[in-house]
């Protein structure tokens, strides 16, 4: 199961694109940058705010969530990371998600985004001032989008 953990080399170097890319857009850090990648992998798997992220398929698969992500979606590391981010939305909040990350996709990133969001097990919740911003490598290719909140309310 290891491989699947935020411990495995490639997401630490994962984690590296998410945070350089949430500065280079945001111009502000996202966790605070010290000590090792793998101590910063550490602090943002922990952080007290959601962090998730996918990559650039077709129908993009989820390939990152840090704890806070994984509790409120109700899955573990490896049903998060095989989860189209699609599944993160309900069928009539899927377009509006879609617009949403076009934009992103355009804009290089959007903040105070809100929508309805469902877990995998229908509880619904309502999330507030999300950020969306492109995830790239250092030669500027595109590898995926990743998204933080702080703010959520369960729906009935």
């Amino acid at each position: 199961m290891e491989r699947f953990e935020w411990k495995n080399p490639l997401i630490i170097e994962w984690c590296q694109y998410l945070l350089n890319s949430y500065a280079h857009w945001v111009k502000q850090e996202l966790i605070e940058r010290k000590g090792t990648p793998f101590e910063q992998a550490e602090r943002l798997f922990n952080s007290t705010f959601v962090v998730a992220s996918h990559g650039v398929e077709n129908d993009p698969i989820l390939n990152y969530g840090n704890q806070i992500a994984l509790n409120l979606w109700m899955m573990d590391w490896a049903q998060f990371t095989q989860t189209p981010s699609r599944l993160t939305a309900e069928m009539p909040n899927r377009a509006e998600r879609s617009h949403m990350l076009k934009q992103a996709k355009i804009h290089g990133y959007i903040a105070d985004y809100r929508g309805i969001r469902v877990s995998s097990t229908g509880q619904r919740f309502m999330i507030d001032r999300a950020i969306i911003w492109n995830i790239h490598k250092p030669d500027g290719t595109t590898i995926g989008q990743g998204a933080t909140f702080s703010t959520w309310k369960f729906l009935n």
